[in-house]
């Protein structure tokens, strides 16, 4: 029987990775989204927009798809980074040591033709673009102040654009920085929205979004039609990791699992919200479970035995996160009560 270790491992530290920045940053985005929650009616209407997208994204044009999807990462990109764009001199200087010299390899790349399917004038933008990081390096240095900069942020969504227009057709990009990106994207999702989110909301989200997963998934098959075209596209919506241990399948290729970035984004949510309801401790243990509960979802998947019962060869990875956080917390909640009841009135 083939199980997997790797997945599930990344799910439970991509989660703690983004309930541990949100927790240090959510009062930087506050000032951001100025302090909005969602209410019912926000989550109701975010959970349809979540279903109107992926039922209408087989019918748009690739290019406006790919237009959509580069402006909304630019964008979460340069907000987040905006929120911690009042830095000190010396981490300015890291930062922008960061852009210089990826963007400086990334040209002499290029310029070497080094790379299959990659264009010699691509070595132009990263050149300029490393000037221009060299140019915000030095300009920083002198406006020394604690105030966010437009100018530090922009760096991230560049560098972005640039790699997904030169390097997309390269194997670096698949499956390397698409990885990289995927799992950034998801931990920056989970930071912007995670301060929106309170423990009232989250149960709502958490019911809405698994059923209509299940059905997206199970009923119509629509999700995984769009995951399909979505990551043929070459945009970072999906992150693919080898199974391990190894398994074959019988073309004796390495199976791959795949994971979205809504569903380490739902796991996020999920965490971060027992963070701040019922402490660290209890997070951690519940981001275990989800883990756990993934891991065992998966060995479905990858057996045929087992996956031949499913009605669509895919799982609604929504439904092993919910299943391993909710009996976690509903004993914390229970447990809470008993306690409740016998302390002295």
């Amino acid at each position: 029987m083939h199980f997997d270790i790797l997945m599930p491992l990344i799910l439970f530290i991509v989660t703690l990775a983004a309930m541990y920045i949100g927790s240090k940053s959510e009062s930087k985005i506050k000032t951001i989204v100025e302090e909005r929650e969602f209410r019912h009616r926000d989550i109701a209407m975010l959970v349809a927009l979540i279903a109107i997208a992926v039922s209408v994204i087989m019918f748009i044009p690739t290019m406006a798809i790919v237009i959509v999807f580069l402006f909304s990462y630019s964008t979460l990109l340069f907000t987040v980074s905006y929120a911690y764009s009042a830095m000190k001199p010396k981490r300015i200087q890291l930062y922008c040591l960061a852009f210089i010299i990826p963007s400086i390899i990334a040209s002499i790349v290029c310029f070497l033709e080094i790379l299959p399917n990659l264009p010699i004038y691509g070595a132009f933008p990263f050149l300029i673009f490393a000037f221009c990081s060299s140019f915000v390096l030095i300009y920083s240095q002198k406006k020394i102040n604690q105030k966010q900069k437009w100018y530090i942020a922009a760096l991230s969504p560049v560098l972005f654009i640039l790699l997904f227009v030169f390097f997309s057709g390269t194997h670096i990009w698949s499956p390397y920085l698409l990885d990289f990106y995927g799992i950034t994207f998801a931990i920056l999702i989970v930071t912007y929205l995670g301060s929106m989110f309170n423990w009232k909301t989250v149960f709502l989200f958490a019911g809405f979004l698994t059923g209509l997963d299940i059905i997206l998934v199970w009923g119509t098959g629509t999700m995984v039609q769009a995951a399909t075209a979505l990551s043929g596209l070459q945009l970072p919506v999906l992150v693919t990791f080898p199974t391990i241990p190894w398994a074959l399948t019988e073309s004796g290729a390495i199976l791959m699992m795949k994971l979205g970035l809504g569903d380490f984004f739902f796991a996020g949510i999920l965490g971060t919200q027992t963070w701040k309801k019922f402490g660290k401790k209890m997070a951690i243990i519940s981001t275990a479970t989800i883990a756990l509960s993934f891991g065992i979802f998966e060995i479905i998947l990858l057996n045929p035995e087992l996956y031949s019962a499913l009605p669509v060869k895919a799982l609604p990875a929504t439904l092993p996160i919910l299943i391993g956080w909710l009996p976690i917390i509903g004993i914390k909640l229970l447990i809470d009560k008993k306690r409740n009841k016998k302390l002295p009135t």
